[in-house]
């Protein structure tokens, strides 16, 4: 029984993840491409919100029930997917925690815009590229974690 339980804290918790950070990445764009300051700010707040409370959750959880699946399956950390997929969540976490500052300021940049009537300043413009760059290797590094939950390959180094 324990097994099922971490096997699906530990799916819901990549789900999340995966989920959340396609979510807020389109909703985001969708966003930015109205031009319009106060679209912009209200959707940066509910993002950044969002990725408080479901992204930061799932990025706690997801080692801690990871090596508790790994452990009782009899799985070694050291096996090469495990440790590719660790390697990978490191890079995804090296992508994310800009974007997550990003998203804060751009929030505070649109919300500033907004209260004076100005449209998005240049430096909102500078974030919302970089943080757009940010996503393609964060979201590819997930989707390549997925793949290796789910294939568990051999892989000798």
């Amino acid at each position: 029984m324990l097994y099922f339980v971490l096997k699906f804290l530990h799916l819901i918790g990549a789900s999340v993840l995966l989920g959340t950070g396609a979510g807020i990445a389109f909703f985001m764009l969708l966003a930015h491409r109205t031009g319009r300051t106060e679209t912009v700010a209200a959707v940066a707040r509910m993002v950044v919100v969002a990725d408080f409370l479901f992204t930061a959750t799932a990025v706690v959880l997801q080692p801690v029930t990871g090596i508790a699946l790994a452990w009782n399956v009899g799985y070694s950390l050291t096996e090469g997917w495990i440790l590719l997929s660790l390697l990978l969540y490191v890079i995804t976490g090296a992508f994310w925690l800009p974007v997550v500052w990003m998203q804060m300021e751009m929030r505070r940049l649109a919300e500033t815009a907004r209260k004076s009537g100005e449209p998005l300043p240049k430096r909102y413009h500078q974030l919302f590229r970089l943080w757009f760059a940010f996503g393609f290797p964060a979201f590819g590094a997930v989707v390549a974690i997925f793949w290796l939950m789910i294939t568990r390959p051999i892989l000798d180094w």
